[in-house]
């Protein structure tokens, strides 16, 4: 996402619990993208619980329980960089089909905070950080919220 036709969102959270599932490889990366996450939801108003998984493979089945356990909404953010193997293709499509999948099988919002990247610099770019072009765990925290009280928009 380049911040280029960045959407307008309702992300008020009152009410909500959200859980943030992230995965702790790639460790500067992923703590900006915690970091971010965090930020948006504490300003939204949402109860907010952390949990942390080994990487990006693990976030589709922990962020089901946490859905299946009351939560609203899951953010899930992982950093999976590009190796010289087949690896990235593997993990990087196991991570978003196990999260849609999640997502469509809950009725509940997954908010994608997945980076894949190149290089640990585009990653950085992309973390939150001071120096950082982007917000990817912020704005996977909005949609994540947004889709909530869309959801919840339809149901009455």
């Amino acid at each position: 996402m380049s911040g280029e036709g960045l959407p307008a969102l309702d992300t008020d959270g009152t009410g909500m619990k959200v859980t943030i599932v992230s995965g702790l490889w790639h460790h500067r990366i992923a703590e900006g993208l915690l970091a971010g996450a965090h930020r948006v939801l504490d300003a939204s108003g949402a109860e907010i619980s952390i949990i942390q998984v080994a990487g990006s493979f693990e976030l589709p089945l922990v962020a089901k329980s946490a859905l299946e356990a009351g939560a609203d909404a899951v953010v899930a953010l992982g950093v999976i960089v590009r190796g010289e193997t087949p690896h990235f293709e593997y993990v990087a499509a196991a991570a978003t089909d196990g999260l849609t999948r999640v997502a469509l099988d809950t009725g509940k919002p997954v908010g994608f905070g997945v980076l894949t990247v190149e290089d640990e610099q585009q990653g950085l770019d992309r973390a939150g950080l001071p120096d950082s072009k982007e917000d990817v765990g912020g704005r996977a925290a909005e949609a994540a919220l947004a889709t909530v009280r869309a959801l919840r928009g339809l149901k009455g």
